[in-house]
């Protein structure tokens, strides 16, 4: 029985969760305008080991998305995953946060044709990628601006729109598609990082990096010129 914990970091959501053979046992998190990851995630991760009565030893490996996303919040998370990994010395899973928002999609919409994860990256532009019902990729993470045209290319059929750039899509969308307000949160990881530590697919600590999809830039604060994210913060 794999003990994983699950961390996802990517947007407004800071959550964590362990799980037993992809099960979770206990959650954790906290949606925040401000992106207070930092504050609350190692404090999220002690209260779900000890509420789960877990301790930090029985853990086989820890899961943390990949990415697109917030580029402050990937960091930390990412960052907090590969501490764990390298103090305890297990294993580092990671995943992306439109395969874990597809799979959600798919559960709450099991007849849908097709899956279109759509992560908020600022304006009218989306982190999104494209599934059919088995969840095999038919396009791949793109960063997409989103007008009347983006909906040409879904056919007649259900498609599901999901995340939390889905309500950007929702004023423009077609008649038999339907849009879906999702945050990502650790529980939606955790039968995917369970999968993923059978078959061993497991990162190299010292390489593993986020997924950012657009490279970060960085600009200068009008206050005090320190460097701030160009992008999603």
């Amino acid at each position: 029985m794999g003990l994983i914990l699950s961390i996802e970091s990517s947007a407004k959501n800071c959550s964590v969760a362990p799980a037993r053979s992809g099960k979770v046992i206990r959650f954790r998190d906290f949606v925040s305008d401000q992106y207070s990851h930092a504050e609350h995630l190692h404090v999220f991760i002690k209260e779900v080991m000890n509420a789960g009565n877990a301790t930090f030893a029985q853990l086989d490996a820890v899961a943390v998305s990949k990415g697109p996303g917030s580029y402050t919040g990937l960091r930390i998370g990412i960052s907090g995953a590969k501490g764990l990994c390298m103090a305890l010395g297990i294993p580092l899973i990671s995943y992306s946060v439109p395969e874990i928002l597809a799979r959600e999609i798919r559960r709450l919409y099991p007849n849908a044709d097709l899956i279109v994860p759509m992560i908020d990256a600022r304006r009218m532009e989306v982190y999104t990628a494209t599934y059919d019902n088995s969840l095999r990729v038919i396009s791949p993470v793109r960063a997409v601006v989103i007008g009347e045209d983006f909906f040409q290319n879904f056919g007649d059929g259900l498609a599901v729109f999901g995340g939390d750039g889905a309500m950007k899509a929702a004023a423009l969308s077609m008649d038999g598609q339907e849009c879906l307000d999702l945050l990502p949160s650790a529980t939606m990881g955790a039968e995917l990082a369970h999968q993923k530590f059978l078959r061993n697919e497991v990162e190299n600590l010292s390489y593993f990096e986020p997924f950012y999809l657009k490279e970060f830039i960085a600009g200068k604060s009008a206050n005090q010129g320190n460097a701030t994210s160009g992008a999603v913060s």
